[in-house]
C-alpha cells in the first residue's frame, strides 16, 4: 500500500460520514423522517427497507405519519415499525399510519448517550485504524529508500495533525447528539 495523505483524510471523512449516520438513527426527543430508516418490513415475499413501500413525513414535532403505497402492506409496515426495538406504538387509519412518539425518561436518555458514546468510540477505532495504516506505509517507503528520514517524520506529523482533526470533529459531532438527547 502507498502512503497518500489525502486517502487517509478521505477514509478519516467517511468514518465521521459513517458516524453521523448512525446517530440520525438515535431517537431523540423530536420526530425525524430518518428514525424509520432501519426498518425493514416483509413485502413482498422479502425484507425491503421502510422508504422502499411507504412515505415517512413529520407532521408534528412529536409524531410521525407513514404513508404505505399499496393498501395491502400496511398491517405488515404497523408490525415492522411495532417490533423495530425502538419503542414506537403505530395506530393504523387505512393507509396512513401515524406514530406518535413518547417522551424519553431520563433512564432511557441516559441508554441513548451511551449507545451514541458507543458508536463514537467504534469511529474513534477506526480513524485510528486508518492512521495506523498511513503509518505503516511511511515507515515502508521510508524503508525501501523512497522516502528520507526527514520526509518520513514531516508526513506522519501530517498524518497526526489529520488524525487528531478527525477524532475532534468525532467529539464534537458526539457532543451535538448527546445535548440533543438529553434535551427535555
Amino acid at each position: 500500500m502507498a502512503y497518500d495523505l489525502p486517502d487517509l483524510k478521505n477514509r478519516m471523512q467517511k468514518s465521521i460520514a459513517s458516524l453521523r449516520d448512525e446517530l440520525t438513527g438515535l431517537r431523540t426527543g423530536r420526530a425525524s423522517a430518518s428514525l424509520l430508516e432501519p426498518v425493514s418490513v416483509e413485502a413482498y415475499g422479502s425484507r425491503m427497507p421502510l422508504n422502499q413501500v411507504a412515505t415517512v413525513t413529520v407532521p408534528e414535532p412529536r409524531m410521525l405519519s407513514v404513508q404505505v403505497w399499496d393498501r395491502q402492506m400496511a398491517n405488515a409496515v404497523e408490525k415492522a415499525i411495532r417490533d423495530s426495538g425502538l419503542g414506537l406504538n403505530p395506530m393504523s387509519e387505512g393507509q396512513i399510519i401515524r406514530v406518535p412518539l413518547p417522551e424519553l425518561n431520563e433512564q432511557r436518555r441516559k441508554e441513548l448517550a451511551k449507545v451514541a458514546h458507543n458508536y463514537a468510540e467504534a469511529a474513534r477505532v477506526a480513524v485510528r485504524h486508518i492512521r495506523r495504516d498511513g503509518m505503516d506505509a511511511l515507515k515502508k517507503a521510508e524503508k525501501d529508500g523512497d522516502l528520507s528520514q526527514d520526509d518520513a517524520r514531516v508526513q506522519s506529523d501530517l498524518v497526526q495533525k489529520a488524525t487528531d482533526a478527525a477524532v475532534a470533529e468525532i467529539d464534537q459531532v458526539v457532543a451535538a447528539k448527546e445535548a440533543e438527547i438529553m434535551q427535555v
